[in-house]
């Protein structure tokens, strides 16, 4: 079983020929209304890949909380623990470009009163995975890894965004992910440093295993028994919002099945390409059979 403690979004994408620059104002046809959220993001990718999901969050009191939930439970994820608070669901605002890259502003909302106090020990079974981003209060974050590493759970971090978090927490981590710049925001003075570098990092940072997500150029990771680059699936992107949240949710997925380290790496890289040849974060294409058939076109893993 997997519980998601995270972040609940509406999701609202303009589409560009360019993102605009520093105060200049550019104009497009309309926009689009997904349901987002990092947090979200990993749980339906979780669970469209045959994981038992079960999410822990905050969603607002307006007209975006039901749509957002709605889509959890299109997916397959138990929402029975999403409270709903005072205020307004998160909200984020994404532009998007034709090459695929993106801007993303975010209004927390809801998100900033998820309370750690709901991860309940019915939850956190021993022998259960906590999946979790950066999108929560810091306290509650560093409470919820604690109490999960407590419980038995296995215990996976994606540092994304960054942000202010305690080293004694990561401590209490598995498997800690993060993109290049995240990386080196976690590891402080790391100019220079190589991807592998990178990795072994944040290995040390946590309980041995460390993963860096490098874009169209694929994954590092590293743990006791080495460091690997997985490629990433050769595709030309139609949307890269939802890559690193479909790894990680994948991830997890594969993971909690018993596949070993390496294979689960594999089939999320796989996943992370799958989205970004679909529209939205969320999308129901993103699934096993699709997973599957990239699967075969994705290279070899390298030792490096």
């Amino acid at each position: 079983m997997i519980v998601v403690f995270g972040s609940i979004n509406a999701d609202l994408f303009f589409s560009f020929a360019k993102l605009p620059r520093r105060g200049e104002t550019v104009l497009t046809d309309g926009y689009r209304f997904c349901p987002g959220g990092k947090g979200a993001n990993q749980a339906a990718a979780a669970a469209r890949d045959g994981a038992e999901v079960r999410f822990v969050g905050a969603v607002g009191q307006d007209a975006n909380a039901e749509p957002c939930l709605a889509a959890m439970q299109a997916a397959g994820v138990d929402a029975t623990h999403v409270h709903a608070v005072e205020g307004v669901t998160g909200t984020a605002v994404i532009s998007v470009e034709e090459s695929g890259e993106n801007q993303i502003l975010v209004a927390s909302g809801a998100n900033m009163k998820a309370s750690a106090d709901w991860l309940t020990n019915e939850l956190l079974q021993p022998g259960a995975t906590l999946l979790m981003q950066m999108e929560l209060p810091q306290a509650d974050t560093e409470t919820a890894l604690r109490r999960a590493r407590e419980r038995g759970c296995r215990v996976i971090l994606n540092d994304a965004p960054l942000g202010p978090i305690a080293r004694e927490a990561l401590a209490d981590v598995d498997i800690l992910i993060a993109n290049e710049e995240e990386a080196m925001g976690l590891l402080g003075n790391s100019a220079g440093l190589e991807n592998a570098d990178l990795a072994r990092g944040l290995a040390a940072l946590c309980r041995g295993t460390g993963i860096v997500t490098i874009g169209a150029s694929g994954v590092v990771v590293a743990d006791e028994g080495g460091c690997f680059h997985v490629p990433a699936l050769p595709i030309s992107p139609l949307d890269t919002v939802g890559a690193g949240d479909a790894f990680c949710g994948t991830l997890a997925a594969t993971l909690d099945r018993g596949e070993t380290l390496l294979d689960s790496v594999r089939r999320a890289t796989a996943a992370s390409g799958v989205i970004c040849t679909l529209s939205g974060a969320q999308s129901p294409e993103l699934n096993t059979a699709r997973i599957d058939a990239a699967l075969a076109d994705l290279p070899s893993v390298v030792h490096i």
